[in-house]
């Protein structure tokens, strides 16, 4: 055979019989992918796993010893169980085969071994029915070889129903002892002054370590070469970008008139961010510029006077949100900040797909004339009929509503436009760093002066029931003050199972946790409709089922003050502003994520009246489903939450699969424990891009770069 390298077909190692069962389980290729499968711990052999704690109906790995074997004949037909019990010294566990008599002569007594199977139970007993397993060596050898492998790491690795972790060990073994030298993806100088191993020490050292002190080394190596080259992708992302030819779009009039007859002053932070975007758009390549801001911190203020810039030079802008309710206030609002001067001259022109044929025609074919210098819509935008005269600007609204594929459907439908992306949830440095490393941040921290405020408090049922009876008096006494009330659901109908349900989506449901839903939008009207206090209170509902005009009417309707109390789904979580809403209640808030509970709170105080927000969980204390509640109940600032928000998730969901690519496939590195070796990485990363930006004179970085970044995974980063 020829020298193996990371790139050679893992069946050409391994046999096509067992490369097919591996692709399957875990979608290998090559040599590269299969060492890139890095153990999740480590056993010894004289070190036992503890049996009395493996959990039922999980696959699981272990090291243990045989300690009898028994073959008997089967009662109801013909053929034979062979029983093997293996033990850790304390728990037992039975082994259980079916026609396999030649099992018995290869489990003898006190042969110890790796097992790997599924935890049932039989007649009050755990067993492994059929698991695989891998024994030691022989006892003359182990004893011969006693001082040499009693300390020699067993690495355990993630494994399949179909593939033990003995079988990715040994295919690994097979790999390692024909691999050819590991090119280095870290330059020399660097490698060596953050004192890290070769790249053929470090997966010598993580998948076939002789000692346990060889492993933390050869993790810390390779999690810098996952992050070096994750910064390295990134950032040649945005040397992609830069070297494409943008239209310079210089602020003129139009923004001076705009600003003239603004009726409040500009924060701090709108000014600075507003002048870093102002000078972006007048720049020689495309602005590709995330703003993350608190709700209600004028991010939309800051994305406005941007499409007015662009719209002075007779360019058009097209903001893309998340649901038809937020398009058609998002139109209202701009053309209420606009006024009646410059509304009819820039025409802000809605366009989503519930609109009546007659009128989403005329929308399209404003947008296609030029005529619609600000273009809002849904989805409808990315639609191939809608075509612009001149799109010289791209925003994003609420960017994690959106995957990369249609933010770049939407960027194609102009020459290089530039692209403004905001977001209401707060990112944490490091995530900003690892998933947004393309994109320049911009920050908008203060709120505007004059807002009340919002007191948080949390609803335990499981402790205090009659706490429910006191949320529905607490909202009739705000209907009674003249303020208006947001009730919460997570469903539509808890009665019509999942298919009718609107559930929130980052709350991930955690061991010990059971899913359930028993107020949805139809049940709490029900209920309302029985309590005497709401006799005289005006209750309407709103979720993403009704018909686009419907929505939008019941929004209007309680934005004028015509309804007392909405109930909803997550339909009303971002943009919807009603200043004499003063109160949001949560049902079953703990089926909510940290951000999503932050966001819907931003409803409420966000004028001169204080805000309440009431977040009701029938979630036991001290179950990550409440310590979720109780973080949001604890704080107002949603950066602090954000931190909170990756502990309590792990930087898997937050990354989620949308940021398509290299960014969602993290395997040693972790965004909050390797926050300074992430920002060390990006430093190495630009200054080996600024010395040699087509990395001619360094081969490793562009060969671990094109095997990391596959064709999809490089246009899933030009995308974004």
């Amino acid at each position: 055979m020829s020298t193996v390298t990371l790139d050679t077909s893992l069946a050409e190692v391994v046999g096509a019989q067992t490369a097919a069962k591996f692709q399957r389980a875990f979608g290998m290729e090559t040599v590269g992918d299969l060492l890139n499968h890095y153990p999740r711990r480590y056993a010894r052999r004289g070190e036992l796993t503890p049996i009395a704690s493996l959990p039922l109906g999980e696959q699981v790995t272990i090291v243990a010893e045989v300690r009898s074997v028994s073959v008997r004949s089967m009662k109801q037909r013909n053929g034979s169980i062979v029983e093997a019990v293996i033990s850790d010294g304390e728990g037992a566990l039975t082994l259980t085969f079916f026609n396999q008599k030649w099992r018995a002569d290869q489990l003898q007594v006190g042969r110890q071994g790796i097992f790997s199977g599924k935890v049932g139970q039989f007649k009050g007993h755990q067993q492994l029915a059929h698991p695989e397993y891998a024994l030691f060596e022989d006892e003359d050898a182990a004893r011969l070889n006693a001082q040499v492998h009693q300390n020699t790491p067993i690495p355990i690795y993630p494994a399949t129903s179909t593939v033990a972790s003995w079988q990715v060990q040994k295919a690994v073994e097979e790999v390692v002892g024909t691999l050819g030298p590991v090119p280095d993806p870290l330059p020399d100088d660097f490698r060596a002054s953050e004192g890290l191993l070769d790249a053929d020490t470090a997966l010598r050292g993580i998948h076939a370590p002789r000692d346990p002190s060889e492993v933390e080394p050869a993790r810390r190596t390779l999690r810098m070469h996952e992050a070096f080259v994750l910064q390295t992708a990134l950032l040649q992302q945005r040397q992609f970008v830069r070297a494409l030819s943008a239209t310079a779009r210089p602020a003129g009039a139009l923004l001076e008139r705009f600003d003239e007859r603004l009726p409040f002053e500009r924060t701090d932070d709108q000014r600075v961010v507003g002048d870093i975007i102002a000078h972006d758009l007048e720049g020689a390549w495309p602005m590709n510029r995330l703003v993350q801001g608190e709700v209600g911190s004028g991010k939309t203020l800051v994305a406005l006077r941007a499409m007015l810039q662009v719209a002075q030079s007779g360019g058009q802008s097209a903001l893309i949100a998340p649901t038809e309710v937020l398009a058609a206030q998002h139109v209202r609002s701009i053309a209420r900040l606009l006024g009646p001067e410059l509304a009819p001259e820039l025409m802000p022109t809605l366009l989503t797909g519930q609109l009546p044929a007659a009128e989403r025609r005329k929308a399209a074919l404003r947008a296609a004339s030029g005529q619609a210098r600000i273009v809002v819509g849904t989805h409808a935008l990315l639609s191939a009929s809608t075509t612009f005269a001149d799109l010289g600007l791209v925003v994003v609204d609420e960017q994690h509503r959106f995957g990369v594929e249609q933010r770049e459907t939407l960027r194609a439908k102009g020459t290089a436009p530039h692209v403004l992306v905001l977001t209401a949830t707060p990112i944490p440095r490091t995530v900003a760093m690892t998933v947004f490393g393309d994109l320049d941040v911009s920050t908008i921290r203060s709120l505007p002066p004059g807002r009340a405020g919002i007191a948080t408090h949390v609803a335990p049922l499981a402790e205090k029931p009659a706490w429910f009876t006191r949320v529905w008096e607490r909202v009739a006494e705000e209907v009674a003050l003249g303020r208006q009330v947001f009730v919460v659901c997570a469903a539509i109908d808890a009665e019509a199972g999942a298919k009718a349900q609107e559930a929130p989506t980052d709350a991930p449901v955690l061991e010990g946790e059971q899913p359930r839903t028993r107020w949805g939008v139809v049940q709490v009207r029900e209920l309302l409709a029985t309590l005497p206090a709401f006799d005289a209170i005006r209750v309407e509902t709103l979720h993403g089922k009704m018909p686009g005009e419907q929505k939008d009417a019941v929004m209007q309707a309680f934005a004028r003050g015509e309804i007392d109390v909405l109930v909803a789904t997550t339909v009303v979580e971002v943009g919807v502003d009603v200043p004499n809403a003063s109160t949001m209640v949560i049902l079953e808030a703990d089926r909510f994520g940290v951000s999503q509970l932050h966001q819907l709170r931003g409803r409420v105080g966000r004028g001169a009246l204080p805000g309440l927000c009431l977040l009701v969980t029938e979630a036991p204390a001290g179950t990550p489903a409440r310590s979720r509640v109780e973080a949001v109940a604890a704080t107002t600032d949603g950066f602090a939450l954000a931190e909170v928000d990756l502990e309590l998730r792990g930087e898997g969901d937050v990354l989620g699969d949308a940021q398509s690519g290299a960014r969602s496939s993290l395997r040693l590195l972790r965004v909050v424990a390797d926050a300074d070796l992430i920002a060390t990485a990006r430093a190495a990363a630009e200054r080996l891009l600024a010395e040699d930006p087509a990395l001619l004179s360094h081969p490793g970085v562009a060969d671990a770069l094109r095997r990391r970044l596959g064709q999809e995974e490089r246009a899933a980063l030009a995308k974004n």
